[in-house]
């Protein structure tokens, strides 16, 4: 498996390494296998270091089609799944010539899909795996998630199902044996999936990572909306310089609470840094100090969206440490699910969002399609099934504190949760990656110790990458703990660090 720097899901069925013989089928044979309401539509074999990803189709970050430079021989197998009359799901599976290792992993999405992800099925493939993604069912912009309700259920969790079943039954075809083990792991939209599988296919995989899981769209929406609202109004809206400001303000307050300043916060829920101490004083320079809205905005921030009539609480606000990602744009799957999903109107304005008429409203019926938020996930842990959940405590979208809130939940309604679920937050990293933490760890090694030998993970070695090169080593350690500097030796050495 590769360093996990951000992005997509994946999932894994992991085996005992299996002695190399005789493939069941060649590659080209399995062109005429039967799939599962579906077909395969090519299915060849690819040289080594011979794959070029379809044109704008990389599903990854810029330099991404470098992964793809060193892979080996594979059956390069796709295939379209129609579960639903409307359906049209693309698939592809990868399944090493030589040196399986016996697993598959399935790699997701995020946002609304719409590509397979070419980068991830790379480093899977290069580490020995079968492994496998889908688009969900469409392709072009994300208004086509919505084309007819078969795309909007593949989209919703079909799909990635789906999948799974057929990279399973082509496993068996080419290799003679199925998969005994299967993992997933997703980020973002990834997570989401990750937890519906949990949800709604618990015989689907043993262990299943969740990063930044997007998994309450119906209030998550409405805070991203608030957000950009806030900074958009003109009385509170804080430019960059004032975003650095409190954000340089919060870490002098708070920076030192975890033993050391270290330029990240390992517990924002520690630090009650309030913004209105910039509030200016007479005769100040305004750029060294706040309005009293500009405060109150990022007040506003922090505390997340509340029904102005009742002061209910919708969701969680952003933590202390993530202001250098604030943006005044509203993040486009919000503004989509409002669109597409709750009013129907392509043209709906962010700006008419009502926080108490609205919020009924998209509770109601289909308005949930994308809601992954039972906390009782008994039926994937009863099987033996293992949770990892992690996010970025820097993270500016998905409000990190929601998850911290939704484990506590987790943790009282999920039978054996004590034995199956493990949060780790991430000081420092925002979105899926990226930040001043260590972003760069691998998480399916400690499932995979977890689920084969009951070995649950207390935590993970992680690293940050700058200019390509690692300049601090940390550990991500099992919420509640969180990494304490032990007092002596380089801060930037995970050695010096324990987990308390």
């Amino acid at each position: 498996m590769p360093k996990i720097t951000s992005l997509c899901p994946l999932v894994i069925v992991l085996g005992v390494l299996l002695p190399a013989r005789a493939l069941a089928a060649t590659c080209e044979q399995l062109t005429t296998m039967t799939l599962r309401g579906g077909t395969v539509t090519m299915a060849q074999t690819v040289a080594a270091g011979a794959f070029t990803p379809p044109t704008g189709r990389t599903g990854g970050p810029a330099g991404a089609a470098n992964s793809f430079a060193k892979l080996g021989a594979f059956c390069r197998v796709a295939a379209t799944l129609k579960p639903g009359a409307q359906s049209d799901i693309k698939v592809e599976v990868w399944l090493p010539v030589s040196g399986w290792n016996g697993k598959l992993e399935v790699v997701g999405n995020g946002g609304f899909a719409g590509t397979i992800s070419y980068p991830a099925m790379a480093n899977a493939l290069a580490a020995g795996y079968a492994t496998a993604s889908t688009d969900t069912g469409h392709t072009g912009p994300s208004s086509n998630t919505f084309a007819n309700s078969d795309a909007l259920i593949d989209f919703a969790h079909r799909a990635i199902h789906e999948t799974t079943v057929a990279a399973k039954a082509t496993i068996d075809a080419f290799y003679g044996n199925a998969p005994k083990l299967a993992y997933f792991n997703g980020c973002s939209t990834g997570g989401r999936q990750a937890l519906t599988a949990a949800q709604k296919y618990p015989e689907d995989f043993n262990g299943i990572i969740a990063g930044a899981p997007a998994s309450h769209t119906t209030t998550q929406a409405f805070g991203q909306i608030w957000f950009s609202q806030v900074l958009n109004d003109p009385a509170s809206a804080l430019p960059r310089e004032k975003l650095a400001l409190v954000h340089d303000a919060v870490m002098n307050a708070c920076d030192a609470l975890d033993g050391v300043k270290d330029g990240v916060l390992e517990n924002p829920l520690a630090c009650t840094f309030d913004p209105k101490t910039l509030v200016c004083k007479a005769g100040a320079d305004p750029a060294s100090c706040l309005s009293p809205s500009q405060a109150d905005g990022a007040q506003r921030i922090y505390a997340g969206p509340s029904n102005p009539r009742t002061s209910e609480h919708i969701f969680a606000g952003l933590e202390r440490g993530s202001e250098l990602g604030w943006t005044p744009v509203p993040v486009g799957y919000a503004v989509d699910y409002f669109k597409y999903i709750v009013f129907k109107d392509p043209s709906w304005d962010p700006k008419s969002l009502n926080y108490d008429s609205d919020v009924e409203r998209a509770s109601k019926g289909d308005n949930r399609v994308f809601d992954a938020n039972d906390p009782d996930m008994s039926r994937f842990t009863s099987r033996g099934g293992k949770l990892i959940l992690y996010q970025g405590w820097a993270e500016p979208g998905i409000p990190p504190g929601n998850l911290v809130r939704y484990y506590d939940q987790v943790s009282k309604k999920t039978k054996a949760a004590k034995e199956s679920v493990r949060v780790f937050m991430v000081p420092g990293m925002g979105h899926c990656g990226g930040g001043n933490g260590t972003s760069t760890f691998d998480m399916v090694p400690a499932l995979d110790a977890w689920v084969e030998h009951g070995q649950a993970p207390a935590r993970i070695d992680a690293s940050r990458l700058r200019d390509g090169k690692v300049d601090r080593t940390r550990p991500l350690c099992a919420w509640p703990q969180v990494a304490r500097y032990t007092g002596s030796g380089s801060i930037d050495e995970a050695a010096n660090f324990v987990c308390k």
